[in-house]
């Protein structure tokens, strides 16, 4: 079939939509990468059809925010499934089509061909495949914009080269997005993956102190110092004040981070006693964003300028104790649809949100986690780009999200395109330890060797008392693997075998292959 714009025949030139609802009037024009559509639009906008062609039969697909998977897949193979309601945002932003359809956001890919969108300021971009047809739409939620905003940029770019095709694309989103992000390379080390939520403040100690070997210069705090979720300047039974952690980590030699889900509240916090009408509702009410630690969690309506205001205060607070790292997780709940003070869209309320923690934050380094991607473009230092990964390969569970090493790194490769254009790309942190683990010493060595190769953020997350001396040599290599310009030269591979080079890392030029599935590796120029 032939491509359309709006419903209409695909040519240069403008275009103008009217509807008894909205107004929207853009240019199409050809570029020496393809095709490129700017416009603008105002009124109340729900969701908009943009451009359709006929659907490739294999097609390199991308979930909206950090732990969804970013792959090629076999459009045949596909089946549609139900979606888990108490996680149904972390899928997606618009669910409901899940059930019906197989979607793709912010881009979608084919041998030689993508198609993307530049900017999500305002709309959900996303990609359905309808019946025979791939259709680009925009999700404004029913938004009312009294004068003209901007459509969120769209392209159709062609290169032979597929790996560059990715690369160009994010080349362009971070030139839209005015993308800022803090460049400098450190190592550090994350409570997390070893201790979850049993972290105690000995433990804290002691590995402050085994951390010295390392070179660590982060040392991050993560869930499970806190009170509850939403009260993060109260610390549970056994740790000091935040203040105090922080001046202790510091005095250890090491600049202190430390872990919030800052637009989650918890329905036991005190945060949510004292201010239910903060939350995004529906009819009225609270409305789930998503359910864990056996808690409904709600998300704070980030149109409130109280809302902000806390925020502001909150962050502004934790970087006078002196922490210089902020992971920043389960951001997804401030994109949720739902009903707000204001009058504006889940991704402008979004957008808003992480403006207050950047501006509160000044020069500290941010890392966005359980995020939407491209509305975060310029505002995070480092961003997760997989879901969590764990002290076991996970060759056996369903790609869905679900934490498993192998298909968190699986995604270090498949966006690692994104990594230094958009903002550092953080693979999850290594786990190197030789004991309480399910992994080998072969899938250990493939992990950090891929994440160094492709120049990612390196946090480790390991009780250090465990580590042996395949540990260290692990960590050493890995170190000597960094600094360089990576390409994977088959990421539109549907193998679980890649094929990455890198130029000018510390040890010169080198290349990795890896299996992900037979957990084999070669690394030749090391």
């Amino acid at each position: 079939m032939d491509m359309e714009i709006f419903g209409r025949k695909m040519m240069e030139g403008e275009l103008k939509v009217e509807t008894k609802d909205f107004s929207l009037k853009a240019e199409f024009r050809k570029t020496d990468f393809g095709w490129i559509l700017n416009g603008w639009l105002k009124g109340k906008v729900g969701k908009i059809e943009i451009f359709r062609t006929k659907a490739p039969k294999r097609a390199f697909l991308n979930n909206w925010q950090s732990w969804g998977p970013c792959r090629m897949m076999d459009l045949g193979q596909f089946q549609v499934g139900s979606v888990d309601k108490d996680w149904q945002y972390a899928v997606s932003l618009v669910p409901e089509l899940l059930e019906r359809t197989l979607l793709s956001d912010y881009f979608v890919a084919e041998d030689g061909k993508l198609y993307g969108f530049l900017t999500s300021k305002f709309a959900h971009p996303f990609f359905a495949f309808e019946d025979q047809d791939l259709v680009a739409y925009l999700e404004y939620f029913d938004t009312f914009f009294e004068d003209y905003v901007p459509l969120e940029t769209f392209v159709l770019m062609e290169n032979s080269d597929n790996y560059e095709l990715l690369t160009r694309y994010a080349e362009m989103v971070a030139k839209q997005n005015e993308a800022r992000f803090k460049e400098d390379r450190f190592t550090g080390w994350c409570s997390w993956y070893h201790y979850f939520l049993d972290l105690t403040w000995p433990e804290v100690l002691k590995n402050l102190e085994l951390a010295r070997k390392y070179s660590v210069r982060v040392f991050q705090i993560d869930d499970g110092y806190e009170a509850d979720i939403g009260d993060w300047l109260d610390t549970k039974e056994g740790f000091p004040r935040l203040d105090e952690i922080a001046k202790t980590i510091l005095e250890k030699g090491f600049e202190p981070g430390i872990w919030t889900a800052p637009f989650s509240v918890s329905e036991t916090s005190k945060l949510f006693q004292q201010h239910p009408d903060w939350v995004v509702k529906k009819n009225g009410a609270p409305k789930l964003a998503y359910r864990n630690w056996n808690r409904k969690i709600y998300a704070l309506d980030l149109s409130r300028e109280d809302v902000k205001k806390w925020l502001f205060d909150l962050f502004s607070s934790l970087r006078q104790m002196g922490f210089f790292y902020f992971k920043i997780d389960f951001l997804f709940a401030g994109a949720i649809p739902g009903e707000r003070f204001r009058p504006i869209s889940p991704v402008e309320a979004f957008r808003e949100g992480l403006r207050v923690i950047r501006k509160a934050v000044g020069d500290a380094f941010v890392l966005g986690c359980g995020s939407p991607l491209l509305p975060a473009v310029g505002l995070v230092d480092g961003m997760r780009i997989g879901p969590d990964t764990a002290p076991y390969w996970g060759e056996d569970l369903p790609d869905r999200g679900i934490p498993a090493a192998k298909w968190a790194l699986r995604n270090a490769i498949t966006r690692s395109f994104m990594n230094r254009r958009l903002w550092q790309n953080d693979p999850d942190c290594l786990l190197l330890r030789s004991q309480k683990t399910e992994l080998s010493q072969t899938e250990r060595e493939i992990y950090a060797y891929t994440c160094a190769v492709l120049d990612n953020m390196i946090i480790l997350s390991d009780d250090l008392s465990l580590y042996d001396d395949s540990s260290d040599r692990i960590f050493q290599q890995t170190l000597r693997l960094l600094g360089g310009r990576a390409k994977v030269l088959n990421v539109f591979n549907d193998e679980p075998s890649y094929l990455i080079e890198a130029f000018g890392t510390k040890s010169g030029d080198v290349k990795l292959e890896v299996n992900l599935t037979d957990k084999t590796f070669t690394l030749k120029g090391s």
